[in-house]
């Protein structure tokens, strides 16, 4: 599998040449310097999955006129189970810097290979955005084919090459492999060619296959070849630089400094206000509002986030150009890139120190150890440094209204700031919660007797980004399908507790929201058979933080576990009993335990005639050595079996 080099998309600025605009595909034969590969005998079908893979081959050319990528997949249909996973197949590209060519799709039964492609005559062009509702359009063709008469036993083929030439790359180039196949294929070949004189290293991961290189004509060729292989295993519950097993990774970049200066003339040029732009009167209009630096930019953050939608737009030159600050503001809706312009504009206005920061969102673990390259960046944000403090600033966020003080660090390890004299990674370091994000009370009244119904009052207290994502999704739904969530999720978890009403309480300026459920419980009082006394079993008494998957033997399993973090929970469960709690006792747990990368509070205690049961969990450490996990199992598993319950008297 291939992961091509497409960066934060959105609107370009300039569009590519109509000369390299590619509407539809070509059928054809591969070029010249594909060396097509015999179909091999399958590998061994016992145990095999439905669907085995007999040739995986993947052949990449970097050149001045465009980096050529060419895949070939042939599968063979073991059971009729693996029929389904072939009803169409389908190819994509961009058209504004990809041309693609389909030079095969057929079935091979035997000595008999029936051709799907028929010149592409079934095939047409479509342009599906998928992602609309996610508020991303990305301008991508799709061709496809019905697959047709394929029978269990029958192999099918499919080769394409996809060729890109971005001009904002200006011929630097990447390429990336993964061995992700199930089972064992029959062989996997990844090759490389580039120019001798080209600048060009690789990287492999633990896993890949042996290594080739040698030169020829002119060329560097560099072969990763093996049969009847199996795609590594990363270990269960690593943090992500360790799973990445069976990787290899193609990058002319020289280091992360190139990256930096090369972005930094487009986010510049960008940034820059015309004489008559409207926003250096919003910067006056701030500046003139708020006292003090911290407060003038995070007034440009809300104005960026109140003022202008997000909108994904994924065309020409690959969305490495960002839009120019004006334009975003003038049609109110802008990508990461955009909205970071924009921001990035303002914050200049106001004479603070401000930069973008390219960042990965969901793999910047492990980027410090990556080749670099422009294609490992999916994301792009505001570095703000005042008073020698660093903040982190993300214009697609919403919502954001407690000030710069309370934004916490971005999760994604590192961040390469953009610079004209170029920049190194920067190591991104969030820190432990000082205060719960979530905390959770619910309240049942039992002061009428045990056999009353209890009055119930439940509180969802939100702070800090856990409010501001509750925030966003309530945006999104209409309330009363967020009333009616609320009591579908609380009758999951308590279901002898009916809610008659959902409230909800935002306060912004305190950077809190509290979702009020009011109702009534049927307490299950149980009779004790070996002490003759009521007792009610608390559910949901918190103070518990998971486990750590056990791992099988192999590469990687000594490897650290990833720990939720930075997380902060808190949850109160409390009765108010009868006769002012005379008689009645409490059994819980009564600790605070440093365990498995996570503090842990529970207090179980009976007072003013209320017993109260809280739970806290609060983690520390992004991740635990090995060594750790089996003992923070047992101890976890452990608490998970400790009882929490009032007990009536007789």
């Amino acid at each position: 599998m291939r992961v091509r080099s497409i960066f934060l998309a959105a609107v370009a600025a300039f569009s590519a040449s109509v000369a390299w605009a590619a509407p539809r595909p070509e059928f054809e034969p591969p070029a010249a310097w594909v060396d097509v590969a015999p179909v091999p005998e399958p590998p061994p079908a016992d145990g095999a999955a439905a669907v085995q893979v007999v040739l995986n081959d993947s052949q990449t050319r970097f050149s001045p006129d465009g980096d050529a990528y060419y895949d070939r997949r042939v599968f063979k249909v073991i059971r009729p189970e693996g029929l389904g996973a072939f009803k169409t197949q389908s190819f994509t590209w961009s058209p504004d810097t990809e041309t693609i060519a389909i030079h095969t799709l057929a079935i091979r039964r035997g000595d008999q290979v029936i051709d799907l492609l028929r010149g592409g005559r079934d095939m047409a062009v479509l342009r599906r955005e998928t992602n609309l509702e996610r508020a991303m359009l990305d301008g991508r063709l799709t061709v496809s084919r019905q697959i047709d008469g394929l029978q269990t036993g029958d192999e099918l083929e499919m080769a394409f090459t996809i060729t890109r030439k971005d001009p904002v790359v200006d011929g630097r180039s990447q390429a990336f492999e993964k061995m992700n196949f199930p089972g064992e294929a029959g062989r996997y070949r990844a090759r490389f060619t580039w120019p001798e004189a080209a600048p060009v290293k690789w990287r492999a991961t633990e896993g890949f296959a042996p290594s080739r290189v040698t030169q020829a004509g002119g060329w560097t060729v560099a072969e990763f070849d093996a049969r009847n292989v199996k795609a590594p295993r990363p270990p269960e519950g690593a943090p992500l630089r360790f799973r990445r097993q069976g990787e290899l990774e193609v990058s002319s970049y020289r280091d992360w400094a190139e990256v930096s200066s090369q972005m930094a003339p487009l986010y510049n040029r960008a940034a820059r206000l015309s004489e008559s732009s409207p926003l250096i009167a919003e910067a006056a209009a701030i500046a003139a509002a708020y006292p003090d630096d911290e407060s003038r930019a995070f007034a440009a953050l809300q104005l960026v986030e109140s003022k202008t939608r997000y909108l994904f737009l994924g065309m020409n030159e690959g969305g490495y150009r960002p839009a120019a600050a004006d334009e975003t503001w003038a049609r109110k809706f802008g990508d990461c890139k955009g909205k970071t312009v924009l921001l990035l504009a303002l914050l200049r206005e106001l004479k603070l120190h401000a930069e973008p920061a390219l960042v990965s969102m969901g793999a910047g673990d492990g980027l410090d150890e990556r080749l670099p390259g422009l294609s490992a960046f999916n994301h792009v944000l505001i570095r703000l440094d005042i008073a020698n403090r660093v903040y982190w600033l993300d214009g697609t966020r919403q919502g954001d209204v407690s000030g710069l003080a309370a934004l916490r660090a971005p999760p994604w390890r590192w961040a390469l700031p953009v610079r004209k004299e170029g920049a190194a990674l920067v190591k991104i370091a969030p820190t432990p919660l000082d205060r719960p994000e979530s905390e959770t009370v619910v309240h049942m009244d039992a002061s009428k007797g045990l056999d009353a119904p209890a009055p119930v009052k439940i509180e969802i207290r939100l702070k800090g980004e856990a409010a501001n994502g509750m925030r966003q999704s309530l945006a999104q739904m209409p309330r009363e399908d967020f009333e009616r969530g609320m009591r579908q999720s609380i009758a999951r978890s308590f279901s002898w507790i009916e809610i008659a009403g959902v409230q909800l309480i935002d306060d912004p300026t305190q950077g809190a929201l509290k979702i009020v459920m009011s109702g009534q419980a049927d307490m299950d009082w149980r009779k004790n058979p070996d002490l003759s006394v009521r007792e009610f079993r608390m559910s949901g008494g918190g103070g518990q933080a998971g486990s750590y998957a056990r791992r099988e033997p192999g590469p990687g399993a000594d490897a650290p576990y990833a720990v939720a973090f930075p997380i902060y929970n808190r949850t109160v469960n409390e009765v108010v009993l009868p006769n002012g709690g005379k008689g009645f006792t409490v059994r819980g747990p009564n600790d605070a335990l440093t365990v498995g990368g996570f503090e842990l509070k529970r207090v179980a205690a009976i007072e003013g005639g209320v017993a109260r049961f809280i739970g806290e969990v609060r983690s520390i450490a992004p991740e635990i050595p090995a060594a750790e996990a089996e003992a923070a199992n047992r101890i976890f598993r452990r608490i998970a079996g400790e009882d929490s319950l009032i007990r009536a008297p007789l």
